[in-house]
């Protein structure tokens, strides 16, 4: 049954980003299928991690992220899996967005209908966050993947962390997945000129919420490969409530303390038109904006 009109956003990540083949035999999952479109994927080699991108009707995208999570598991083995990013698992995150037509409770029973046939047909232990989160404690995505899948044999099996969908015990091969309804994310990439990875894990840490820096704030320091850079991976869970330009701001403030500086920034996937309008107009120092001045807006309907 289709849902007319009833667009949803679905980004999975995938503990994968260096060996190609494996990363098109997932990503053909979501080619040529009827209501879904793939806006795009990104495959990081630094992280060993793919983004995919993906719009479409609520029922077609959820049966093709099933399709994709089948072949993701048969070819990746989480236990080889080495890289500068958190995991617990093969398909690590499956976030539901919703876009347009559809409430944000729409968008949380669609990660549940998703969560509970992804957890029976592979067989994989399945936590709920943010919006979706039964338990308070799981609304932070962070929280429920500290330890990472070396972690989780001893962690599945503690008082309060039985997994909401999905095998009890620790899939060997296939590890953990997050599924969960939230808000856009924006990705932001920023290069800083130094090769020391302490300093970017300082930056970031001075950021994050977690340790005490800005609300709706992730971040981790990465080393780049065949690089003579660091970067500082920062991911935002409510642009409305802290702005882009604030948290670069202080990535460049906390530059200037070790003696270097931004290179460059890049903004991973999609990201939605007010949260540059609002960066623009801070450096621009502009009084008086209203969001109908944007050109593209007076042929919207």
């Amino acid at each position: 049954m289709v849902d007319s009109g009833k667009i949803i956003q679905c980004l999975p990540n995938f503990s994968e980003g260096r060996d190609l083949d494996k990363i098109e035999k997932i990503v053909n999952a979501f080619r040529r299928k009827t209501g879904v479109k793939l806006i795009d994927y990104n495959n990081d080699v630094n992280l060993n991690r793919t983004m995919v991108i993906l719009m479409g009707e609520p029922q077609s995208i959820k049966n093709a992220m099933l399709e994709a999570m089948g072949i993701a598991i048969k070819i990746i083995d989480i236990r080889e899996h080495k890289g500068q990013h958190p995991r617990m698992g093969v398909v690590d995150v499956v976030p539901f967005i919703p876009i347009k037509n559809m409430s944000m409770l729409e968008a949380v029973n669609l990660s549940k209908e998703f969560a509970k046939e992804a957890g029976e047909r592979f067989n994989v232990p399945i936590y709920l966050y943010e919006k979706s989160a039964i338990k308070p404690e799981r609304e932070n995505l962070a929280h429920i993947r500290r330890g990472e899948y070396e972690g989780f044999g001893e962690k599945i099996n503690r008082p309060g962390w039985k997994p909401d969908f999905g095998s009890r015990q620790l899939h060997i091969t296939a590890g953990v997945t997050a599924v969960g309804a939230r808000m856009p994310y924006i990705s932001l990439n920023i290069n800083l000129n130094t090769d020391n990875k302490k300093v970017a894990d300082s930056i970031a840490k001075s950021i994050r919420f977690t340790s005490g820096g800005l609300r709706f704030c992730k971040a981790i320091g990465v080393k780049l490969y065949n690089s003579q850079l660091v970067q500082i991976c920062v991911t935002m869970t409510d642009y409305n409530k802290m702005s882009l330009y604030k948290v670069f701001e202080m990535v460049k403030m906390e530059s200037k303390r070790f003696g270097v500086s931004i290179i460059n920034s890049k903004i991973i996937g999609t990201i939605p038109m007010s949260a540059l309008v609002d960066s623009a107009l801070y450096y621009l120092q502009v009084d008086d904006f209203s969001m109908e001045q944007i050109l593209e807006n007076m042929f919207m309907e």
